[in-house]
């Protein structure tokens, strides 16, 4: 029987998320000889304006659950707001540097993490491309050479984020929440480039829920494996990068006694890639994902019949 193969994307929305959970997390995959993509934030860390969002539907509960201060820390929610938001890629640029070198692949997770969560559906087409421009010319700088990944922080997509990755000639993106990969059909469009969804929940949009206790909630996520199948596992540098480091930890060695086998996200696009008749297109739609507050991209119903 083929085992479960896993692949961990490493989403990076802060200053100190960068300074401290990269270095960790870096370290402790190398340790247990796991791969993982690391998406970085590389502009300003404007984190203190998503007060903006304590009007959406789940949001309260979210950060409740979540211990947002003790997660983030004070001084990351005071950036953008009392205190100036730190540029991340210039001060952190040898942590990114080092998570390349020490072999992992990278990519881009955004310019400004709030800014692009909460205002991409009222931007224009041309404002869209700019700002994902600013992070691809900031990736380019740092590691010598254009990103080939990305995937948009908070799940935020659209049919103008979709033809800046394919004008960009990313080989894969990860956006979206959803089963398997797909190329993504948006404004009556079908965009090249190839979308490999986050198929697990977070592990904060389960953590600190009484019907998911934190000592099952590794056994949780493993149980939604299946054979053969390849799925995804979103973490995050500020969560499984610093107090819940040990449990990440924890949950990478019960992996691998279940017998999971853990695979990179870009030999995968690669493989997918080199036979793109054999992979469907699907709608990438807006919808809500269980634990998370507001509406994100999700994988929408299979299509046929439309041109590229």
């Amino acid at each position: 029987m083929t085992q479960p193969r896993l692949a961990i994307k490493i989403d990076v929305d802060t200053d100190r998320g960068t300074r401290e959970g990269v270095p960790a997390l870096s370290a402790l995959l190398q340790r247990k000889g796991v791969p993982a993509t690391f998406l970085f934030s590389l502009g300003p860390d404007n984190t203190g304006r998503a007060i903006r969002r304590i009007f959406r539907p789940g949001f309260f509960s979210k950060v409740s659950r979540t211990s947002v201060v003790s997660t983030y820390g004070l001084r990351t929610l005071m950036n953008g707001v009392i205190l100036p938001g730190p540029d991340i890629a210039k001060k952190n640029r040898d942590v990114m540097r080092a998570v390349a070198a020490a072999g992992f692949e990278t990519g881009i997770h955004c310019w400004d993490h709030v800014f692009w969560q909460d205002k991409l559906f009222s931007l224009s087409d041309a404002r869209v491309a700019e700002e994902f421009g600013k992070a691809a010319q900031a990736y380019e700088d740092i590691f010598g050479k254009p990103a080939k990944t990305a995937g948009a922080a908070g799940w935020q997509a659209n049919a103008a984020s979709l033809a800046a990755y394919d004008t960009a000639g990313l080989d894969y993106a990860s956006d979206t929440r959803g089963h398997a990969p797909f190329f993504p059909v948006a404004g009556g469009r079908r965009f090249r480039t190839l979308q490999i969804p986050t198929t697990l929940p977070t592990l904060d949009e389960l953590m600190g829920r009484p019907e998911y206790p934190t000592e099952g909630l590794a056994d949780e996520l493993l149980g939604r494996l299946a054979p053969g199948r390849f799925d995804v596992f979103t973490i995050h540098a500020e969560i499984e990068g610093m107090s819940m480091i040990d449990w990440f930890g924890r949950f990478l060695d019960r992996a691998k006694e279940r017998g999971v086998t853990f695979v990179s996200s870009a030999q995968e696009a690669a493989n997918l890639n080199a036979l793109p008749e054999a992979v469907p297109f699907a709608a990438l739609e807006q919808g809500e994902v269980d634990g998370r507050s507001g509406t994100l991209a999700v994988e929408g119903a299979r299509m046929s019949g439309v041109a590229a």
